[in-house]
């Protein structure tokens, strides 16, 4: 499985532990956020995550930022994108489960490092589960 990640400065370190879980795993990940502490524009490095997930060339995506917020409204820009800011592996488990969230956003500043790990764990292993979620889903795109 392929996966992006997209991180501007308050990231950094969050960004740089999970690509190493992440291959420890056995998954590919396409890099885009920044290496540095130095601050940057955070959707420079999310919009080609979310292009990503958009033109499905990955699986899932995972952006970090300080709040998440900022991340988040960026990859919801993009078709196709349902990008959910979470902050504990439970709410993780419903963006999954009723949302059927492509991308995860972490807020850096409002979690700990294992929490984190744990909610890509619970990202990347809990199941969409359709049914009357599926409905819901259909109509989230604004029909012109």
């Amino acid at each position: 499985m392929r996966i992006s990640i997209g991180n501007d400065h308050a990231g950094t370190e969050y960004k740089q532990a999970v690509i190493k879980h992440l291959e420890k795993k056995g998954y590919t990940v396409n890099n885009y956020g920044t290496n540095s502490n130095d601050s940057v524009d955070y959707p420079d490095f999310v919009h080609p995550v979310a292009k990503d997930v958009e033109d499905k060339t990955v699986t899932y995506g995972i952006i970090i930022c300080g709040s998440g917020n900022g991340a988040n409204m960026t990859a919801n820009k993009h078709q196709g994108v349902r990008s959910a800011l979470c902050w504990t592996k439970e709410i993780v488990a419903l963006a999954r489960q009723h949302n059927d969230a492509n991308i995860l956003s972490i807020p850096s500043r409002f979690t700990a490092l294992p929490q984190v790990l744990e909610m890509v764990d619970t990202f990347l292993d809990t199941a969409f589960e359709g049914g009357r979620h599926e409905n819901r889903i259909k109509k989230i795109p604004v029909q012109h």
